[in-house]
Protein backbone atom coordinates (compact mmCIF):
# COMPACT_ATOMS: atom_id res chain seq x y z
CA UNK A 1 0.00 0.00 0.00
CA UNK A 2 1.37 3.42 -0.93
CA UNK A 3 1.46 6.12 1.71
CA UNK A 4 -0.91 8.94 0.91
CA UNK A 5 0.66 12.38 0.58
CA UNK A 6 -1.29 15.17 2.23
CA UNK A 7 1.28 17.91 1.55
CA UNK A 8 -0.65 19.47 -1.33
CA UNK A 9 -3.75 19.88 0.83
CA UNK A 10 -1.73 21.17 3.76
CA UNK A 11 -0.08 23.74 1.50
CA UNK A 12 -3.40 24.73 -0.10
CA UNK A 13 -4.94 25.32 3.33
CA UNK A 14 -1.92 27.40 4.37
CA UNK A 15 -2.29 29.52 1.19
CA UNK A 16 -6.00 29.94 1.89
CA UNK A 17 -5.25 31.06 5.43
CA UNK A 18 -2.68 33.55 4.08
CA UNK A 19 -5.30 34.81 1.65
CA UNK A 20 -7.71 35.49 4.50
CA UNK A 21 -5.00 37.37 6.39
CA UNK A 22 -4.42 39.56 3.33
CA UNK A 23 -8.16 40.05 2.82
CA UNK A 24 -8.53 41.10 6.45
CA UNK A 25 -5.70 43.57 6.01
CA UNK A 26 -7.04 44.95 2.69
CA UNK A 27 -10.82 44.39 2.73
CA UNK A 28 -11.37 46.97 0.01
CA UNK A 29 -9.38 44.97 -2.57
CA UNK A 30 -11.78 42.75 -4.47
CA UNK A 31 -8.87 41.11 -6.26
CA UNK A 32 -7.67 39.75 -2.92
CA UNK A 33 -11.17 38.45 -2.13
CA UNK A 34 -11.33 36.83 -5.56
CA UNK A 35 -7.93 35.23 -5.00
CA UNK A 36 -9.17 33.78 -1.71
CA UNK A 37 -12.14 32.24 -3.52
CA UNK A 38 -9.77 30.68 -6.08
CA UNK A 39 -7.70 29.24 -3.26
CA UNK A 40 -10.90 27.93 -1.65
CA UNK A 41 -11.78 26.16 -4.90
CA UNK A 42 -8.37 24.48 -5.04
CA UNK A 43 -8.40 23.48 -1.37
CA UNK A 44 -11.94 22.09 -1.64
CA UNK A 45 -11.00 19.97 -4.65
CA UNK A 46 -7.92 18.61 -2.91
CA UNK A 47 -9.97 17.89 0.21
CA UNK A 48 -12.59 15.70 -1.40
CA UNK A 49 -10.04 13.93 -3.60
CA UNK A 50 -7.86 13.05 -0.60
CA UNK A 51 -10.90 11.97 1.41
CA UNK A 52 -11.80 9.68 -1.47
CA UNK A 53 -8.30 8.19 -1.60
CA UNK A 54 -8.19 7.84 2.18
CA UNK A 55 -11.50 6.00 2.18
CA UNK A 56 -10.31 3.66 -0.57
CA UNK A 57 -6.77 3.03 0.62
CA UNK A 58 -7.03 3.27 4.41
CA UNK A 59 -10.57 1.99 4.94
CA UNK A 60 -10.63 -0.30 1.90
CA UNK A 61 -13.96 1.05 0.65
CA UNK A 62 -15.09 -0.24 -2.70
CA UNK A 63 -15.83 2.19 -5.53
CA UNK A 64 -19.43 0.98 -5.49
CA UNK A 65 -19.92 2.64 -2.10
CA UNK A 66 -18.46 5.99 -3.22
CA UNK A 67 -20.32 7.09 -6.32
CA UNK A 68 -20.62 10.83 -5.70
CA UNK A 69 -19.11 13.67 -3.69
CA UNK A 70 -22.01 13.33 -1.24
CA UNK A 71 -21.12 9.65 -0.79
CA UNK A 72 -17.53 10.65 -0.05
CA UNK A 73 -18.67 13.09 2.64
CA UNK A 74 -21.13 10.60 4.14
CA UNK A 75 -18.52 7.86 4.30
CA UNK A 76 -15.90 10.27 5.65
CA UNK A 77 -18.30 11.19 8.46
CA UNK A 78 -18.99 7.51 9.10
CA UNK A 79 -15.26 7.00 9.69
CA UNK A 80 -15.04 10.26 11.71
CA UNK A 81 -12.84 12.07 9.20
CA UNK A 82 -15.36 14.89 9.42
CA UNK A 83 -18.22 15.70 11.75
CA UNK A 84 -21.16 16.59 9.53
CA UNK A 85 -21.56 15.62 5.89
CA UNK A 86 -24.30 18.23 5.41
CA UNK A 87 -21.80 20.98 6.17
CA UNK A 88 -19.50 19.58 3.51
CA UNK A 89 -22.38 19.41 1.04
CA UNK A 90 -22.68 23.16 1.57
CA UNK A 91 -18.94 23.68 1.17
CA UNK A 92 -18.99 21.82 -2.13
CA UNK A 93 -22.04 23.70 -3.36
CA UNK A 94 -20.27 27.00 -2.58
CA UNK A 95 -17.16 25.73 -4.38
CA UNK A 96 -19.24 24.96 -7.46
CA UNK A 97 -20.53 28.51 -7.51
CA UNK A 98 -17.06 30.05 -7.58
CA UNK A 99 -16.83 30.05 -11.36
CA UNK A 100 -20.34 31.49 -11.74
CA UNK A 101 -20.24 34.42 -9.35
CA UNK A 102 -21.32 37.61 -11.03
CA UNK A 103 -22.54 39.73 -8.15
CA UNK A 104 -20.98 41.08 -5.00
CA UNK A 105 -23.57 39.57 -2.65
CA UNK A 106 -22.97 36.01 -3.84
CA UNK A 107 -19.20 36.58 -3.79
CA UNK A 108 -19.42 37.76 -0.17
CA UNK A 109 -21.43 34.68 0.81
CA UNK A 110 -18.94 32.35 -0.86
CA UNK A 111 -16.04 34.19 0.75
CA UNK A 112 -17.57 33.74 4.20
CA UNK A 113 -18.34 30.08 3.46
CA UNK A 114 -14.68 29.61 2.59
CA UNK A 115 -13.76 30.82 6.10
CA UNK A 116 -15.93 28.10 7.62
CA UNK A 117 -14.50 25.56 5.20
CA UNK A 118 -10.93 26.41 6.21
CA UNK A 119 -11.51 25.41 9.82
CA UNK A 120 -13.43 22.26 8.84
CA UNK A 121 -10.75 21.27 6.34
CA UNK A 122 -7.96 21.65 8.91
CA UNK A 123 -9.82 19.26 11.21
CA UNK A 124 -10.44 16.80 8.38
CA UNK A 125 -6.77 16.93 7.36
CA UNK A 126 -5.65 16.16 10.92
CA UNK A 127 -8.03 13.22 11.08
CA UNK A 128 -6.93 11.88 7.71
CA UNK A 129 -3.29 12.13 8.79
CA UNK A 130 -4.03 10.17 11.98
CA UNK A 131 -6.05 7.56 10.07
CA UNK A 132 -3.16 6.53 7.86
Amino acid sequence: MTRLNYDALSNALARLEEGFAEADQYPQLLTVRDGVMQRFEIAMDLSWKLMHRTLKETYQLDEGVILSKKDIFRQAAKFRLLDDPETWFGHYEARNKTSHIYDNTEASRTFERARIFLEDAKIALERMLHAT
